[in-house]
């Protein structure tokens, strides 16, 4: 049975018979018709994902991997804002008029600084680190850039990344401020625990553990059907993850680089409505 099934089972049945109910309060999110978007409300949910052990991709629906990657890349390895250079929808309703994100995500990585060993961007100061510094304690980045908030469309929700290596194993603690259970969580799982295999492989290290630490885990009001539905489907094994042992560079990486073996999953046929 898959780690990561039941991972999100418990974290949703615990938000919606534990959570805080956030209606009446002044909340920021809509929906398209222009309600608020309501929700039930954990605080401090921290999940634990053994990636040596399996690929934590849930079963219970389906979690769209090679979107999840695209954008993945989108951010960290192209470093970009610009929507039209994604393949997916996902950034739609936080498109400016230039076509992009504002200073947010991807360009926030792009930015380059002044280190003791030369000028990089925080990606590639945390290649030099795996490659030359690995037991070093301060191996991150952060995408949560006050001077620029106000020039980003959304501000970040997975904001931060810090590596660690431990007995030949890369460990990484992924921090977010905020996330739709329903639409976002697995997403975000998977795509760092792809990063993670991506950045041990090219570094010479197993893959570890990643850490997920939610500060405000939230489902909506909308979600609710659907969420009670999700967590009484069938759980399947977890799929075996492939990845193209022969990359050695970290910008040679694509989405064909990865794939899933006998993924899988139970349809799911609602559409999701997204708050905004």
């Amino acid at each position: 049975m898959s780690v990561a099934d039941n991972i999100f089972i418990q974290n949703c049945r615990d938000i919606l018979s534990r959570g805080f109910k956030d209606d009446g309060y002044p909340v920021r999110t809509v929906w398209a018709d222009g309600k608020t978007a309501y929700s039930f409300k954990k605080f401090g949910v921290v999940n634990r994902y053994a990636l040596w052990e399996e690929f934590p991709i849930i079963t219970l629906r389906r979690t769209f991997f090679k979107s999840a990657i695209d954008e993945l890349l989108w951010i960290w390895q192209k470093k970009s804002n610009r929507v039209s250079e994604l393949n997916s929808k996902i950034w739609d309703s936080w498109t400016d008029e230039n076509g992009t994100i504002g200073k947010a995500y991807g360009y926030q990585l792009g930015v380059k600084y002044d280190f003791p060993e030369g000028r990089f961007d925080q990606v590639d100061k945390i290649l030099f680190d795996l490659k030359y510094n690995p037991m070093s304690r301060r191996i991150l980045a952060s995408m949560y850039n006050f001077t620029d908030l106000k020039e980003m469309k959304l501000y970040p929700c997975a904001y931060s990344l810090t590596l660690n290596v431990n007995g030949g194993r890369l460990n990484a603690i992924l921090n977010q401020r905020s996330q739709d259970m329903l639409v976002a969580n697995n997403w975000n799982v998977c795509q760092y625990a792809v990063l993670v295999h991506m950045l041990a492989q090219i570094s010479g290290f197993a893959p570890g553990e990643l850490v997920h630490v939610i500060a405000d885990a939230h489902i909506y009001d909308r979600h609710i059907p659907i969420v009670e539905k999700i967590i009484g489907n069938p759980i399947f094994s977890a799929p075996k993850f492939l990845m193209d042992k022969s990359v050695a560079d970290f910008y040679a990486f694509n989405t064909d680089s990865f794939g899933l073996e006998n993924y899988r999953y139970t349809e799911l046929n609602e559409k999701i409505p997204v708050a905004i």
